[in-house]
């Protein structure tokens, strides 16, 4: 069965002001994020890739731009269930005033029993996300072969969901797991079990440095939506 690389977006706007986009329209890539999407191409280089998958949002689009510049050949299929998790009322709001909100404790502890107010569950978003994975893992080994790999560019809570999933952990594990902006996780799926052989790989170990708390860090807690990486 295939490889599967995910890409998560590079570095929005929104992250970088600690605001929870969710589908919310115009979040782009700041300058940080344009650069890490800039290096893609080189760092998947050696890769051969059947075909890209991305999340219909701004900054998932942006950071596939330099990849496809670079392989015009690669076809490219938006898909709205690898899109970001729709937080409904909680799109847009800062997270640090997310923080004080009593689901957020729900979120970080209990997140299989959490639902945004007028979004969905993370519980929905996990298995809109798996199965888009499962659909897209029999249409590559159909058409491109056993051995395959394909890109997927999607969102920090769909990848740790998609990496829980693929190590058997229930979905109240899932914020146990971190992937950076422009990270590259990849999974190898086989008919018995899937195989984590990347996970929030940037290249870039200035990132494991101490750093000031983020904007919304409650000392431990996950940042909802993914944090905004190394400064």
């Amino acid at each position: 069965m295939p490889m599967l690389i995910l890409v998560r977006h590079g570095r929005s706007t929104a992250n970088t002001a600690g605001v929870l986009a969710g589908w919310t329209p115009g979040v782009a890539l700041d300058e940080r994020g344009t650069a890490q999407a800039a290096a893609l191409p080189d760092r998947l280089a050696r890769l051969p890739l059947a075909a890209a998958v991305t999340s219909p949002l701004q900054r998932c689009r942006e950071t596939l731009a330099p990849l496809l510049a670079a392989r015009p050949e690669l076809p490219l299929h938006p898909d709205d269930r690898i899109g970001e998790c729709h937080y409904g009322d909680w799109s847009g709001r800062k997270l640090a005033e997310l923080a004080d909100e009593p689901l957020m404790n729900i979120v970080q502890q209990h997140p299989s029993a959490a639902a945004f107010p007028g979004g969905e569950s993370l519980r929905a978003m996990n298995a809109r996300a798996v199965e888009a994975v499962r659909d897209w893992n029999a249409r590559i080994e159909r058409e491109h072969g056993a051995d395959a790999a394909y890109l997927m560019c999607s969102h920090g809570d769909i990848i740790k969901a998609l990496v829980a999933d693929a190590l058997g952990l229930h979905l109240d594990l899932f914020q146990r797991i971190s992937v950076e902006p422009c990270s590259i996780t990849a999974i190898r799926y086989t008919p018995t079990r899937p195989f984590l052989v990347r996970l929030g790989d940037t290249g870039d170990f200035a990132g494991l440095a101490p750093r000031e708390e983020t904007t919304g860090d409650r000392g431990g807690d996950a940042a909802v939506g993914g944090d905004a990486g190394a400064p």
